[in-house]
């Protein structure tokens, strides 16, 4: 397996939990309703998309890969399902998981802070951040929908589709 498709997945799970982050933590301030877009809101929001982030892709990446160490345990008849799992595989498996969390939380963070960042700097209105975000969401689905022979427009719209109603859940909540 190349390189590129073993951060595939945490790649572009951390950048869309990180902008889904950003549009549901963010909301009111992005839409004028909450404090101002800041620095301090920027990296607040990019560590909690940080963090969550790391925890989830950690756990359901080895949950997977232990599931295959000891499916293959059962199809070689090796007796007890943890036996693939103490061995050199099995410290492979946690160590690859760990690389896939690596990679998810700094693009979850990345994906989170950078929006909203440029909210803080950026003049003009705060709801500019939510419609750069969701632009980010419809390029980062047409470009899997490249990578996947899928339709561009359709992944473009679902993902934009998904962006909004983060944002509308966020308002909704009115969390920050």
């Amino acid at each position: 397996m190349r390189a590129a498709e073993t951060v595939r997945l945490p790649l572009v799970l951390g950048i869309t939990d990180g902008l889904l982050n950003a549009l549901t933590l963010a909301s009111a301030s992005l839409t004028g309703s909450g404090t101002p877009v800041s620095w301090s809101l920027a990296v607040r929001v990019g560590c909690a998309a940080l963090v969550t982030s790391a925890f989830t892709v950690m756990v359901a990446d080895y949950a997977e890969r232990r599931a295959h160490l000891a499916h293959i345990t059962r199809q070689l008849s090796l007796g007890h399902d943890r036996k693939m799992a103490t061995t050199h595989l099995g410290r492979l498996a946690l160590l690859r998981s760990w690389r896939a969390a690596l990679v998810a939380c700094a693009a979850s963070f990345a994906g989170a802070a950078l929006p909203l960042a440029l909210g803080a700097v950026l003049p003009g209105p705060p709801w500019i951040v939510v419609a750069l975000a969701v632009l980010a969401l419809s390029v980062l689905g047409a470009a899997l929908a490249r990578l996947l022979t899928a339709r561009p427009v359709l992944w473009a719209l679902a993902m934009a589709a998904g962006g909004v109603a983060t944002t509308w859940v966020g308002i909704r909540l009115r969390i920050a």
